[in-house]
């Protein structure tokens, strides 16, 4: 398994050019098709189970023009930054739809979406109902990697922290992070224990990784998985430069209903952070 089609999103936030270099050099990395994505109508917002489930109307924004001329200004970008990082296989996208639904959607036909944390100071990212990783986490069906709004990050995923309890929803993250993995220098296996997960379940990862030319660390935690805060701290502790977890959560009428676990980790990130649900 690779990584053939990688999606970022496009926009004229403050974090905008440090997350398309990112998805630039994972796309030069394992020579992938890389598209950038912007969207030029904000009218309609999505709510519900899937994507295009429901979708409310809204007045058009007040400056469509500053809109359109942000977006073109921010794809030129995307284009520039992807030929600076040698990337070959570039697509540019402007799609009149909802953000969040619109990502979601696409992030169906790519291997991993990369997008930004939810900022509540940076307006471009603030004003999406739920918050965009949240949305693209439970509806794309794909891995979505998330740059934090903070300190600029150097590097991703040379140093991981997996986190591993043995649900479904970390069974999938775990086999979409494998191409990321096998590129770490360090990966520490964090095991929170669970009902059902096995005699011993971080052995049991561990020479599943093993099997994908994946070395790894194994700390076991002798309770559940409850506290974010915990997780962040050890992904500080450990100098880590990418977490890699289980998004928990559904989509349920008009809110996203997040875990406790993920919706502290996606508020209070520090480090990237890879989620499958």
């Amino acid at each position: 398994m690779s990584y053939k089609t990688i999606l970022v999103h496009i926009d004229h936030g403050a974090k905008a050019e440090e997350r398309m270099r990112h998805a630039a050099r994972l796309a030069l990395a394992f020579g992938a098709h890389l598209i950038g994505s912007a969207f030029a109508d904000g009218r309609r917002r999505h709510h519900g189970d899937g994507v295009g489930v429901s979708v409310v109307q809204r007045p058009a924004p007040p400056d469509a023009a500053t809109l359109a001329r942000h977006n073109a200004n921010a794809l030129a970008r995307f284009e520039a930054i992807a030929a600076s990082e040698g990337v070959s296989s570039v697509e540019r996208r402007l799609m009149d739809d909802d953000t969040a639904a619109g990502m979601a959607l696409q992030a169906r036909y790519a291997d991993l979406v990369v997008v930004g944390q939810t900022d509540p100071n940076e307006p471009a990212s603030a004003e999406l109902i739920g918050g965009l990783p949240e949305q693209v986490v439970l509806d794309g069906g794909r891995p979505v990697l998330i740059i934090p709004h903070g300190p600029r990050i150097a590097l991703i995923g040379s140093k991981v922290l997996l986190a591993w309890d043995g649900s479904l929803e970390a069974t999938r993250t775990v086999f979409n992070a494998l191409p990321l993995l096998r590129r770490a220098t360090m990966v520490t296996v964090t095991v929170f224990t669970r009902p059902g997960g096995g005699r011993d379940p971080g052995a049991d990862l561990g020479l599943y990784l093993a099997r994908h030319g994946v070395s790894c660390e194994v700390r076991v935690d002798a309770t559940p998985l409850r506290s974010g805060e915990s997780l962040l701290e050890l992904a500080k502790y450990l100098k880590a430069d990418l977490l890699v977890m289980g998004g928990y959560g559904h989509a349920r009428f008009r809110e996203i209903m997040l875990g406790g676990v993920t919706e502290t980790v996606l508020g209070d990130m520090s480090l990237p952070v890879l989620m499958s649900h």
